[in-house]
């Protein structure tokens, strides 16, 4: 039996469908964000003065220990649980949107590792 598996990427910000997925690092925390092409072209636009401003960074590598994605995700469980109690739409498996994950730090008090 043969089958066909579509992924579907959502736009981030506004809900429709994402053609990229841009990565960006700031504060020494890296970011990506699916994002449809005008919404992509938009962040890159306004990004452009201060990457003309500023300087490339040395590139590092960070490997990731083994072991570190488990204890990361430990609490994703508890967050789409929290989440789908307080209204907000999250899938059964797969990436959970950063706002989601913020809400649900800030309403238990609790910090992201």
């Amino acid at each position: 039996m043969a089958q066909t598996v579509q992924i579907i990427m959502t736009d981030d910000i506004d809900g429709s469908e994402a053609t990229e997925t841009v990565t960006f690092t700031i504060d020494g925390h890296g970011y990506e964000i699916d994002l449809n092409e005008d919404n992509a072209t938009a962040l890159r636009e306004m990004l452009a003065p201060y990457r003309k401003a500023g300087r490339k960074a040395p590139r590092t590598t960070n490997r990731r220990r083994a072991g570190t994605t488990q204890q990361r995700n430990s609490e994703t469980p508890k967050i789409r649980a929290w989440a789908r109690e307080n209204g907000y739409e999250v899938a059964p498996r797969g990436r959970i949107h950063q706002h989601i994950i913020d809400a649900y730090h800030q309403a238990t008090g609790t910090t992201e590792n």
